[in-house]
C-alpha cells in the first residue's frame, strides 16, 4: 500500500511539474485552455493546468525577414536583380499568432510584390540613386499592411540593385568618359590660370620698371631745374660780378645742353651776361695773343 501511495505521489508531482513554465524576459506567453485563448503571461514562472492548457511562447525581439532576389523590369525596360531586408518587431502577440498563419512567408511575399511595383515605376538611373526613397516607401507600405498582424516594420534596407552585365559595362565606360572629360577641363583651366598669372606678373614687372625709370628721370630733371633756378636767382638777387656770372651761366648751359643740344634759347636777361662773356673772351684774346707772338 505504501508503495502505491509513493508511486501516486510521484506521478502527481510529475504532472504538477509539467504545469510549471518559465517565460524568458524577451517572450510573452499565450495560454490556451481546451483550444481557446485564455490569457497572456508575462516573463517569469507561470503555472498552467496540465493536459487542459497549452502555453505558446512569442518572441518579442526585433526580427529580420530576408527578401530573396527577384528580377524587376524598370521604367526604361531594363531588367535588374533586386533584394531587400525587412526588420520588424511584434507589438501584439495575440494578433501575430491568430491573425496570420505564417507571418514570415506573408511578409516576404508582401515585400517582394511592393518592391517590384516601386522599382518598376522608376528608370534605371533613378532606381540606383533613390535607395532611401524606395526604403521609406516600402517601409510605410509594409507597416500599414502588417498592422493588423500585430507587428511593426521598423526599417527596410535594399541590399543590391544589379543591372545586366552589358548595361553595367556601358555605365562603367560612361563614367570613365565623364571623369576623363572633367580631368581635361580641370587641366585646361589650370593651364589658363597659369598663363594669366604669368602674364599678370610680367605686366606688373614692366610697370614697376617703367615707374622706376620715370621716377629717375623726374628726379634728374627736378635737380637740373633746381640748379638752373639757383643760378638764375643768384644772377638777379645776388648781383655778383660779370665774370662770376658768366662762368656760372656757362656751367648751367653746359648741364642743360648735355653735349646733345644744337640750339639753346636764352632769356632776354641773359644778354648782359653774354656781353660779359664776350668781354672776358676779348680780354683773354688780348693777353694770350701778344704773349704767344713774343715767343
Amino acid at each position: 500500500m505504501e508503495v502505491v501511495l509513493i508511486i501516486v505521489a510521484f506521478v502527481i508531482f510529475i504532472i504538477a511539474a509539467t504545469g510549471l513554465k518559465i517565460i524568458r524576459p524577451w517572450q510573452k506567453g499565450l495560454v490556451e485552455r481546451l483550444g481557446k485563448y485564455q490569457r497572456t503571461a508575462d516573463a517569469g514562472l507561470t503555472l498552467i493546468i496540465p493536459f487542459m492548457e497549452r502555453l505558446i511562447k512569442i518572441d518579442m525581439r526585433e526580427q529580420v525577414v530576408d527578401v530573396p532576389p527577384q528580377s524587376v523590369i524598370t521604367k526604361d525596360n531594363v531588367v535588374v536583380e533586386v533584394d531587400a531586408v525587412v526588420y520588424y518587431e511584434v507589438t501584439d502577440p495575440v494578433k501575430v499568432t491568430y491573425n496570420v498563419a505564417n507571418f514570415y512567408a506573408a511578409a516576404t511575399k508582401l515585400a517582394q510584390t511592393n518592391l517590384r511595383n516601386l522599382v518598376g515605376d522608376l528608370a534605371l538611373d533613378e532606381s540606383l540613386t533613390s535607395r532611401e526613397v524606395i526604403n521609406t516607401k516600402l517601409r510605410q507600405i509594409l507597416d500599414d499592411a502588417t498592422d493588423k498582424w500585430g507587428t511593426k516594420v521598423t526599417r527596410v534596407e535594399l541590399q543590391r540593385i544589379e543591372p545586366p552585365v552589358d548595361v553595367t559595362d556601358a555605365m562603367h565606360r560612361q563614367m570613365k568618359a565623364e571623369r576623363d572629360r572633367r580631368a581635361m577641363i580641370l587641366e585646361a583651366e589650370g593651364q589658363k590660370r597659369s598663363a594669366v598669372l604669368r602674364a599678370e606678373g610680367e605686366a606688373e614687372a614692366i610697370k614697376k620698371v617703367a615707374d622706376a625709370n620715370k621716377y629717375e628721370k623726374l628726379t634728374v630733371a627736378k635737380g637740373e631745374a633746381e640748379a638752373v633756378e639757383t643760378v638764375y636767382n643768384a644772377i638777379h638777387n645776388g648781383r655778383p660780378t660779370n665774370d662770376l656770372i658768366a662762368i656760372k651761366y656757362l656751367e648751367a648751359l653746359q648741364k642743360i645742353a648735355d653735349g646733345k643740344a644744337t640750339k639753346i634759347f636764352l632769356p632776354f636777361e641773359a644778354s648782359g651776361v653774354l656781353g660779359s662773356v664776350a668781354g672776358v673772351g676779348e680780354l683773354l684774346k688780348e693777353k694770350v695773343i701778344p704773349e704767344s707772338s713774343e715767343k
